[in-house]
């Protein structure tokens, strides 16, 4: 895309965004090597100091007083730059510079409409890490910019496959397994991947990221937040109620838990949430928008929540990530953490169902019980064109997973309840995706249909 940009012989318009750490910053500048003009806004800085800084980057010892001045002086630099080479112009983290009173964007509108949007060597690149402000202000912008931006680009975490390449590719010998283990704390995220050392396991890595002395990404979650959002308290508000989760919330509930008024605040705050890639909100089969659950997806989040917010840190190195891995809140953390690496990676699982082409509907369910009924709930179900649910149910253990009688039990229950609460008539069949495989016996052999295992996650 970036190439295509580069020749076009139309002014052009891109907006990037994409939550922090995620390597937008990194993409355009490699890409590119050098700018025209390049400029990075800095947080919490006043216009004053912003326009001190913009000057700077032009080049000029006079400081404008507003924006529109500030454009002026870019024009004519622009002006004076080669008319035949592409000029590219790259303003990074948009929404610091954009400040609330700064004259920011109607100024940056007024210059593109009427002198930037008619020069064909044009190419002027915005780029920030609060995704929702970007899609609102910018992408969907209803005064100025509306429709004026050519392209966007959103940059999401690796996936699994795209993480193991990336470990790979900077002399990691880990396997699967470990790169799994790695993800299930971190995420998919560049920058905390880099962080990691390729002579450690993924055990040690994390204890050195986030556990020892000095530990890099010890206080990373709340600068995260703070950074993207405005009255980020409530954001944490909600992220905290949902990792005490693992079935999700409903708005209702969440605004209880999180103890928030209702509104269209908690709406926005929700929205940006969820357009920076930090919860999913999932439609339940057979209900509406108003039934929509709300689930904590932000790996490191999680991570965060379940095993440093309010833990005392160790004054001494040690392997204190290694002692967890032995307690039954591991195993806990680890179910919770491998089923939203799944609801990640339903493509991945659709093609091991075989089903990639087939039209689907993903989503999860949970029945609404009586007095006295048992009830049920599906973490990811796949409602296929061929007359066909599949009941995903997803498992994480250090060994091959055991159905037990127990289980079993309420394996049966499910599609039972599922089958009488929903009135499908479509065919259920259940598939069992596994991170060390499916031991053999004969619940095994009764009710699962489709066995899916981590090679199936690692697929581009």
């Amino acid at each position: 895309m970036l190439k295509q940009l580069l020749d076009s012989p139309d002014a052009e318009l891109l907006a990037v965004y994409g939550r922090r750490r995620v390597g937008k910053t990194f993409l355009i500048t490699h890409f590119f090597g050098r700018f025209t003009v390049e400029f990075t806004g800095t947080k919490d800085l006043p216009a004053k100091q912003q326009l001190a800084n913009f000057a700077a980057a032009l080049g000029t010892k006079k400081t404008p007083a507003t924006w529109q001045e500030a454009f002026q002086l870019l024009r004519r630099k622009l002006e004076r730059s080669k008319a035949s080479e592409k000029q590219v112009v790259f303003f990074d983290e948009l929404p610091w510079i954009a400040s609330r009173k700064s004259g920011f964007l109607p100024a940056f509108e007024h210059f593109w409409n009427s002198w930037g949007s008619r020069r064909g060597n044009l190419l002027i690149i915005v780029c920030g890490s609060a995704a929702a402000w970007m899609i609102k202000r910018v992408i969907h912008n209803k005064g100025g910019l509306h429709g004026r931006v050519t392209r966007t680009m959103q940059l999401s975490p690796f996936n699994l496959c795209e993480a193991h390449e990336y470990l790979r590719s900077r002399k990691f010998s880990h396997n699967w397994f470990q790169t799994l283990e790695l993800y299930m704390a971190l995420g998919g995220v560049p920058f905390y991947l880099h962080q990691a050392q390729p002579n450690l396991s993924a055990a040690q890595n994390i204890d050195k990221l986030c556990f020892e002395p000095g530990a890099p990404l010890r206080n990373e979650f709340n600068e995260v937040y703070a950074s993207l959002f405005e009255n980020h308290e409530r954001h944490l508000q909600i992220i905290k109620a949902l990792a005490k989760t693992q079935q999700g919330l409903t708005r209702a509930e969440l605004q209880q838990k999180a103890k928030l008024e209702s509104g269209g605040t908690l709406s926005q705050t929700l929205e940006e949430l969820n357009r920076s890639g930090f919860i999913g909100i999932t439609i339940p089969f057979g209900r509406t928008k108003r039934d929509s659950l709300f689930r904590l997806t932000d790996e490191f989040s999680l991570f965060h929540q379940r095993w440093i917010e309010g833990k005392r840190l160790s004054e001494e190195a040690g392997a204190h990530w290694i002692k967890l891995r032995a307690t039954p809140r591991w195993n806990a953390w680890s179910g919770f953490a491998f089923e939203n690496i799944c609801l990640k990676h339903i493509r991945q699982i659709k093609t091991s169902l075989g089903i990639a082409a087939l039209q689907t509907e993903s989503s999860a369910w949970r029945s609404r019980p009586k007095p006295g009924e048992k009830g049920a709930q599906i973490d990811l179900l796949v409602d296929r064109a061929d007359n066909v649910v599949s009941l995903c149910e997803m498992k994480y253990s250090a060994a091959p997973f055991t159905i037990t009688k127990k289980y079993a039990e309420e394996l049966r229950n499910k599609m039972q309840v599922f089958q009488t609460a929903t009135k499908t008539r479509k065919a259920l069949l259940l598939a069992m995706v596994t991170a060390n495989g499916l031991a053999d016996n004969a619940y095994s052999q009764e009710l699962i249909n489709n066995r899916i295992e981590i090679a199936a996650l690692f697929e581009p």
